[in-house]
């Protein structure tokens, strides 16, 4: 089945709006578990017609009327009526009109909180979100942030003062004598800053459209804009949750965390065993000098000649420190409404386009690293609330809860999970892209990446399970490693089995770029047509790299270099600038620091280009892949890196075969690109 064509909503009229909500629920955990709290509501909108020069602003605390539509409630009713009716209709019937486009700085949370204000679907179809429109340019992901790093005037910031009117208006406090109790602070208490929160909301209007008027030109091409609608779909529609695992786990793990502390107090005597420095300060008495207590220094721990109360104390510590039991309290919170996960995927969540994980975060679950069998058995055992059992057959629970954190994902009823993904997807995208041949011809023929490029490294055969099959896990490591230009630290970083011996790790380098001499020149090549566009302002073109181009663009003033990847989307470098030091000219670009969300210049070479352009195009192959599937009327329940996890009725016998000749079927902007699925069932998500 062909999937259908994505086009593009063209208005000659927008609407950018922006609401000031109130909710118990902390927005961490998604907009939709946020506005399904039952003291959910709507505060104030301001927004803005583009054939009008007024921004409005729509008080619905003053007008009474700031709670969602309840149609059990006349009085209710009787007031959204009035109000849908009032001075401000135009902007109400804007929000289901097809031809008006609405745009917004992070807009599912605008058209999710108003989807629950007047409980109306708000299609995505008629939304554009700035938010994503400024990463995609490689600015930052906050309306503060992309307003200093675009260098916005004054007036045209978002204000300062906010994050404290919000705290105050928008989030519980706690009740004081001072306060009079209170659990909430309302226009009354404080008009003064009532009324300066209204214009901090008319405020972040004004930065929305400045952004939006300067990036208006670079919006994405329809079939991205696309992509983001289904992205939309997907969020709205969620996942279901195991509400029952996940409230015996959670109980489960509250006894076993109090057994286990009391444990450790009786053997240390101390207060609170947890606490890293009265514990360190105990295992000196005991004769052991800990430095540390991080994973990595407790596995050294554990290698000593340790005696049997440190030993026990240690793996106590070790069990209490797991965070599996907290994934299910935040399993219980995500569905406490009706027991259904939404809005974990972030779109354009990193600069290479690729979603990152919110709410549950799927992208960051523990691996499942217990045969399939054990993990029914466990899952069983709980499900039956057999503690005992579990204690019994497994030597630590803890760990088996973060075994058990993905089978908390359950197809919905009558449904089983169809899981898929792309079989070493960034090893083909990179030989694909830099016509390394023997490396396509590989997985052509359904051959193993792991045991040719050992072969090639040590020259001798390597065959999984076969002669000299004890070669292969090195041969994973330098795949893994050595792609995008790493060298013995990369290797050393990537080598968590410890299986490859620190002193090969040079010679292993040394073999792998002699055997892949077109990948090493693609880092290259890619360095030099950056460099190249910069210095002349002009596109460059990289023909036999699947036709890469290098494009300088301008924002007001502002330089910007676009990679045009196959698909045709670009990824883009903020204010690039070549930089001349003692190692030679440097690239380096505008970026937001991941710890600190300090704009900051940072510097790139062809190693990282080379990463950020494979992992684009992977993402686009799934984009591709989510798009096409979703068209023959399977529905993606949400995805990780590169799998999908769909969830498919069990009457459907044809699915997994489906959808796995999908995975491997040509691209038509990736020709020649040799692509392969790997496709599971299950009735839990869990690892294959």
């Amino acid at each position: 089945m062909t999937p259908r064509k994505t086009t593009m909503t063209i208005s000659k009229v927008e609407l950018g709006l922006d609401n000031e909500t109130f909710s118990s629920i902390d927005l961490k955990l998604g907009a939709s578990a946020y506005a399904l709290s039952p003291d959910f509501e709507i505060l104030l909108i301001s927004y803005k017609f583009s054939d009008e020069d007024e921004i409005k602003t729509i008080d619905l605390m003053e007008e009474g009327c700031s709670k969602p539509l309840d149609p059990e409630d006349s009085q209710n009713m009787a007031a959204h009526y009035d109000i849908y009716n009032g001075e401000h209709k135009r902007f109400w019937e804007a929000l289901t009109d097809p031809d008006i486009i609405k745009t917004a700085f992070n807009a599912n949370f605008e058209r999710t909180t108003l989807a629950r204000y007047t409980g109306h679907a708000i299609p995505p179809d008629q939304w554009r979100c700035t938010m994503i429109l400024a990463a995609q340019m490689g600015l930052p992901m906050s309306l503060a942030g992309v307003g200093e790093a675009m260098g916005l005037k004054e007036d045209e910031q978002k204000l300062k003062t906010g994050k404290a009117l919000v705290k105050y208006f928008s989030l519980p406090c706690a009740p004081t004598k001072s306060n009079g109790g209170r659990k909430r602070n309302l226009p009354i208490h404080d008009p003064e800053k009532w009324k300066l929160y209204k214009e901090y909301n008319v405020q972040d209007v004004v930065t929305e459209q400045a952004i939006l008027s300067k990036l208006k030109d670079f919006r994405p091409d329809p079939e991205e804009q696309y992509l983001w609608t289904l992205d939309q779909i997907i969020n709205d529609r969620g996942v279901a949750l195991d509400i029952d695992l996940a409230e015996k786990i959670v109980d489960f793990g509250g006894k076993l965390a109090a057994e286990l502390k009391e444990e450790a107090q009786e053997l240390t005597d101390l207060e609170n065993p947890t606490s890293p420095t009265q514990l360190k300060q105990w295992l000196k008495s005991r004769g052991v000098d800990a430095g540390s207590l991080a994973k990595d220094a407790m596995e050294d721990l554990f290698k000593r000649d340790l005696p049997k109360d440190v030993r026990r104390v240690l793996k106590i510590r070790q069990s209490l420190s797991k965070t599996s039991v907290v994934k299910f309290k935040t399993a219980l919170e995500v569905g406490a409404y009706d027991g259904r996960a939404r809005g974990m995927m972030q779109f354009y969540g990193g600069h290479t386009g690729r979603w990152a994980g919110r709410g549950l975060q799927p992208q960051n679950l523990a691996r499942n690293t217990i045969s399939d069998d054990d993990l029914e058995l466990a899952h069983d055992l709980v499900k039956m609330g057999e503690l005992e059992g579990l204690e019994m057959i497994f030597e630590d629970p803890m760990e088996i809860f973060s075994q058990l954190v993905r089978t908390v994902f359950v197809p919905s009823e009558g449904n089983r999970f169809v899981v898929t993904d792309f079989s070493a997807i960034e090893a083909r995208v990179i030989a694909w892209v830099a016509g390394e041949e023997w490396r396509t011809e590989v997985f052509r023929k359904g051959g193993d990446i792991y045991c040719e490029s050992a072969s090639r490294i040590y020259h001798v055969p390597v065959e999984k399970h076969g002669v000299n099959g004890h070669l292969r896990q090195r041969g994973k490591v330098a795949e893994l490693a050595l792609g995008y230009g790493g060298g013995v630290k990369a290797m050393e970083r990537m080598d968590t089995s410890k299986t490859v011996p620190k002193e090969e790790m040079q010679g292993i380098v040394d073999e792998w770029r002699k055997g892949s001499p077109k990948i090493t020149a693609l880092w290259k090549a890619l360095e030099t047509g950056f460099k190249t566009a910069l210095r002349s302002g002009s596109e460059v073109s990289l023909g036999k790299y699947q036709g890469i181009r290098f494009k300088p663009e301008y924002v007001d003033g502002t330089r910007v270099m676009a990679i045009i990847l196959p698909s045709g989307r670009p990824i883009r470098y903020w204010d690039p600038k070549v930089v001349p030091n003692e190692r030679g000219d440097e690239i380096t670009y505008m970026n937001q620091e991941q710890t600190t969300r300090r704009w900051i210049r940072v510097n790139t070479w062809g190693g990282t280009l080379t990463e950020n352009v494979i992992q684009s195009i992977a993402r686009d192959c799934l984009g591709d892949k989510m798009r096409f599937v979703e068209a023959m009327g399977y529905k993606v329940a949400f995805h990780v890196h590169d799998e999908l996890i769909l969830d498919v009725p069990r009457e459907d016998k044809e699915a997994a075969a489906v959808i796995d000749g999908v995975m491997g079927d040509p691209i038509s902007w990736a020709p020649g690109l040799p692509l392969k699925g790997g496709t599971y069932e299950c009735e839990f998500y869990r690892k294959d």
